[in-house]
């Protein structure tokens, strides 16, 4: 994509980045193109290619980048604030995109060096990155099933994975596996031999999130894709708040999109009931009253995510490993949680009560937006956060930055 556009340090910009008027000038458009068709989409189940691929030529993936290197230079907050409004226009796109911005922000914070450098261009060249972690059965309280053997200065993987969110939309793979009891993460190319994908996520929302198995089956892993200890090891990190904080800001954008579809629809409607408080449901205090609350919780959502956000960019511009800082975050996307998981499941349930039975029509397909937010707010039980919130209130004690789901 070419544009005449050029990064100021105007108010909402980053110190050399571009401003989120500029960001809007550049992404309003796409999001509206991709809004455009979520209905349909939904309706046959189609993935969103089409639809990351005009993320790409806009080169979304390099938001964090610095403009010297082929990026926009935006700071997090800058980059959660487009997630939201990618969410309200697709709530699959941002979740599926996940991985790839904690990838990216472990190399913004890496030391300087060739490795670095080569993998800042590939995401500036447009290139995403998806995810193989999960597993089931005692993967990553124990050790994973999937494991890397050493091939002489390289490696070989094999195993097997679910929830591979984003894989199928990626062009490599951060994929966390064993190796000799330790684990670790490597990247492979999504169209490497011995890859396979399959689109067999059967959650009944969040269903173009590309999240389905991934087989590795003797994969050669060149030496140099070797990226460290994986994901869940334990111990305080910035990725787990990084990680949670996109699925708020999903959440944020399933309530806008909601408020959106629900108040055209009533704009629109004269239909009312015979004991209604007026006329024309756009004048009825009581239907008012539903998109208020939709309304309000989707403003709550989005202004803790940029909160959260604003503690993120303070936290990796400082030190990523000072542990108060970690810890400070880490409780705040917890408590987050609390917040807008229930307001926005609330809004989204209570938003069919505008209308009759025609709201209900498969045509609107506004359920969507309460099976979305109900899958999304459940990869991250809140029960559990609750509880980890109130112990470390009560006994000081740490909060758990590593989970894993157990056994299937």
């Amino acid at each position: 994509m070419t544009t005449t556009v050029t990064p100021d340090t105007t108010h909402g910009s980053t110190a050399h980045g571009w401003s989120d008027a500029q960001l809007d000038e550049v992404f309003a458009p796409v999001f509206a193109r991709i809004a455009g068709g979520a209905v349909q989409r939904e309706q046959d189940r189609s993935l969103a290619h089409d639809e990351v691929a005009q993320l790409n030529a806009a080169r979304f993936g390099a938001l964090r980048l610095p403009v010297e290197l082929g990026g926009y230079g935006a700071s997090v907050r800058q980059l959660f604030r487009l997630l939201v409004d990618l969410a309200a226009a697709e709530s699959n796109l941002p979740q599926a995109l996940r991985v790839h911005w904690w990838f990216v922000e472990d190399q913004l914070l890496a030391a300087p060096g060739p490795e670095r450098d080569r993998w800042l261009r590939t995401i500036a060249d447009g290139k995403l990155v998806g995810n193989a972690i999960s597993e089931p059965g005692v993967g990553a309280i124990e050790r994973y099933a999937t494991t890397v053997t050493p091939d002489g200065n390289d490696f070989r993987l094999s195993g097997t994975k679910y929830y591979s969110t984003g894989s199928l939309y990626a062009d490599h793979i951060v994929v966390a596996a064993d190796r000799d009891g330790e684990r670790i993460h490597v990247l492979v190319d999504a169209d490497a031999d011995g890859v396979t994908q399959h689109d067999d996520w059967d959650g009944f929302g969040q269903r173009l999130t590309a999240s389905g198995t991934t087989e590795f089956d003797d994969v050669a892993v060149p030496a140099d894709r070797h990226l460290g200890a994986g994901y869940g090891t334990p111990g305080r990190t910035y990725g787990t708040s990084y990680l949670q904080l996109v699925q708020l800001a999903v959440l944020a954008g399933i309530a806008q999109r909601a408020t959106d579809d629900v108040s055209a629809w009533v704009r629109d409607r004269t239909r009312s009931f015979t004991h209604a408080a007026a006329d024309l449901p756009r004048h009825d205090p009581l239907v008012q009253q539903v998109i208020g609350r939709l309304s309000a919780a989707a403003y709550a959502a989005r202004t803790l995510v940029l909160d959260v956000a604003d503690q993120l960019d303070h936290l990796l511009a400082t030190d990523s490993e000072d542990p108060g800082l970690l810890d400070r975050v880490e409780f705040d996307v917890a408590r987050a949680q609390a917040v807008v998981i229930p307001s926005v499941l609330d809004a989204t349930t209570q938003l069919f009560e505008v209308g009759g039975a025609s709201i209900t029509s498969e045509t609107l397909r506004l359920d969507r937006h309460w099976r979305n937010a109900r899958t999304i707010s459940v990869h991250n039980p809140l029960i559990y956060k609750l509880r980890s919130v109130g112990d470390t209130l009560l006994n000081g004690t740490e909060l758990p930055y590593a989970w894993s789901a157990g056994r299937r």
